[in-house]
């Protein structure tokens, strides 16, 4: 079967290649994209935003690595015809199994589609069998965003792990797509805990209105103080949030750190010692992280806010569309999604 795979080949400029894939490889399914959504990360790749180093390196690369799919084939026969699933961009290498402590995303041999590997902007995927999950009950555009959704859930998976008992304030400091899903996430899990959302933007902030308190990072009241937080923010002002979480923290907090900064960020580290904090940094997802997000998503309150933030663009059917898909996305706030028609 000929596939066509759609390459970033320099920045602005997208290019077809042309594949022979076969349908009967080993535990493989086939998977025909249906919805694919936008990550800054793929911006960055189609604006030139990353060193020329980098782009040399990892380019001619097809984009995007939130997509969701149905399935085409699957010689193993655990999917049928039509499933929907969503599809998995980590991939550990061969025989790796979570043991419970070490997690697939941080392995050493890792690889992840669509930085540096062809992601999902193709005809056809074909994918191992453990890297898609079937979801139901969630509306297609949505379900396009559920890997960042499983960023998320790992995030959460991970401060579950090494936080302590105390959660009566948890603190969101972002009001971007990334705070508004943790923030979604946290609300829905810890119904008992003050879900706090601290931001900059306030026609974003407007859209949180279903936490607890809800503050401009200018104007945080005498007082104020939280038990943990998770940072959201990235980018030039990860530096400005990291030293105001350390301010307001309360002693043995824990600070899950999930914002990219291309730069190096000064960290306080002599308060960071006098309060005990615990700073965990989380990047990416798997499986279980997916399997936890799909079951979240069906639920009528979590994927009926998450739709909030989704803007869905006009089907793309040729190669055009891809750039105005990529040029629309600019002017939305938050996510970016598209039947993926092509």
């Amino acid at each position: 079967m000929i596939n066509r795979v759609y390459q970033l080949v320099r920045p602005f400029s997208f290019s077809v290649k042309y594949e022979d894939v076969s349908l009967e490889q080993s535990g493989q399914v086939v998977v025909r994209p249906d919805y694919i959504a936008l990550c800054h990360a793929d911006q960055r790749y189609y604006q030139g935003k990353r060193a020329q180093k980098i782009l040399q390196k990892k380019l001619p690369m097809a984009l995007i690595h939130e997509c969701c799919g149905v399935v085409v084939h699957d010689e193993t026969g655990t999917y049928k015809a039509g499933d929907k699933v969503v599809m998995i961009p980590n991939q550990p290498p061969k025989g790796f199994e979570f043991d419970g402590e070490f997690y697939e995303n941080y392995v050493p041999g890792t690889h992840f589609l669509s930085s540096g590997f062809d992601g999902f902007m193709r005809e056809f995927v074909t994918i191992p069998i453990d890297r898609v999950v079937k979801y139901d009950n969630v509306p297609s555009h949505v379900a396009a965003i559920s890997e960042f959704v499983s960023v998320g859930c790992h995030a959460i998976n991970r401060f579950e792990k090494v936080s302590s008992s105390v959660k009566e304030r948890i603190v969101v400091w972002g009001s971007g797509s990334l705070g508004y899903v943790v923030a979604t996430l946290l609300k829905e899990l810890y119904p008992e805990s003050t879900i706090i959302v601290v931001g900059k933007h306030s026609e974003k902030l407007r859209l949180f209105s279903f936490v607890d308190e809800l503050y401009d990072v200018g104007e945080l009241p005498e007082g104020f103080t939280f038990d943990h937080a998770f940072e959201c923010v990235g980018g030039e002002a990860t530096g400005d949030a990291y030293r105001d979480i350390i301010k307001y923290i309360k002693p043995q907090g824990t600070v899950i750190m999930m914002g990219v900064s291309e730069l190096e960020v000064p960290l306080n580290t002599r308060d960071i010692l006098e309060k005990g904090l615990t700073w965990v940094g989380s990047s990416r997802s798997g499986r279980e992280d997916f399997e936890r997000a799909t079951e979240l998503m069906a639920r009528p309150s979590i994927h009926g806010r998450l739709q909030m933030i989704v803007h869905e663009a006009e089907p793309i059917e040729d190669v055009k569309d891809i750039y105005r898909f990529f040029e629309e996305d600019t002017l939305t706030p938050f996510k970016t999604a598209a039947k993926w028609n092509i």
